[in-house]
C-alpha cells in the first residue's frame, strides 16, 4: 500500500491502481481529493471537511462516493445523491477495494465550555492504517501504521506520547501538523520517538511510503 502525506490531516492510499482519500479539508490541497475512488471523512471541523474538496472529487469521477459521518453528510449528499453513505462507530465496509472498520464516536476535548461533536477514526484493512480524526481512539486490534495528531488545539505531547504508546504501533507518522512550525517539529520528533516505543516518522507534504 502506497501512502501519501497531503498537508495537515489528509492521506492518500493507493492499492492495485485504486485509490482512497481521508480528511481533505480546508488546510489540504485544493486538489487532494481528485482522482479517489472512495473518500472518508471523520468529522465536521473545516480542516477535515472541506465541501470544494469533495465536490471537486466528485465532479471529476462520477463513480466517487464518500463515507463519513452524519453531521457531515447531511451537508453534502443532496448534491450526490445515492453516492454519500453515513457509518458510525462499528461499521465496516468496502471502499475502493480497501476494507475500512469504524472506530470512535468523539471528538477529543477542546475546552470543557465547547460542545463535544462526533467524529470517527477508520481502520484500514484490518489494521494496516489507522486514522483518529480529530481523536484519541484506540482501536482493539493491532495497528502497524497509526497516523498520529501531532500536534492541535485539544491535545498536548505528553497525550501524544501516551498515545502511541497504547496503540502500540510499529510505526507512527505524523498528521495535523499545519500549525506546528519548522522551528519545533525536532522537539516533537526527538521526545516522540524517545518515548513513545514506536518508530516515529514525517512526510512532507506530497512524499510517500510504502506500508
Amino acid at each position: 500500500m502506497k501512502l501519501t502525506k497531503k498537508s495537515h490531516a489528509c492521506v492518500r492510499l493507493e492499492k492495485d491502481g485504486r485509490t482512497l482519500v481521508i480528511d481533505p479539508g480546508t488546510f489540504s490541497e485544493e486538489d487532494a481529493a481528485v482522482g479517489a475512488e472512495a473518500i472518508l471523512v471523520t468529522h465536521e471541523h473545516l480542516d477535515h471537511f472541506n465541501e470544494d474538496r469533495l465536490r471537486a472529487a466528485m465532479e471529476a469521477d462520477p463513480a466517487a462516493e464518500i463515507w463519513t459521518l452524519k453531521s457531515v453528510a447531511e451537508k453534502i449528499s443532496a448534491a450526490f445523491p445515492g453516492r454519500v453513505h453515513t457509518v458510525g462507530h462499528g461499521d465496516t465496509f468496502s471502499a475502493a477495494g480497501f476494507d475500512v472498520q469504524v472506530h470512535g464516536e468523539l471528538h477529543a476535548v477542546i475546552h470543557p465550555d465547547i460542545p463535544r461533536i462526533t467524529n470517527v477514526g477508520y481502520l484500514i484493512d484490518g489494521g494496516r492504517v489507522f486514522h483518529p480524526g480529530d481523536a484519541l481512539t484506540v482501536p482493539d486490534q493491532p495497528v502497524e501504521t497509526l497516523m498520529l495528531p501531532v500536534m492541535a488545539p485539544w491535545n498536548k505531547i505528553a497525550e501524544v506520547i501516551e498515545y502511541v504508546r497504547e496503540v502500540k504501533p510499529q510505526r507512527a507518522y505524523d498528521i495535523h501538523d499545519a500549525l506546528l512550525t519548522d522551528l519545533a517539529r525536532p522537539i516533537y520528533d526527538n521526545q516522540i520517538g524517545a518515548l513513545g516505543g514506536a518508530e516515529h516518522l514525517r512526510l512532507t507534504p506530497g512524499a510517500s511510503a510504502e506500508v
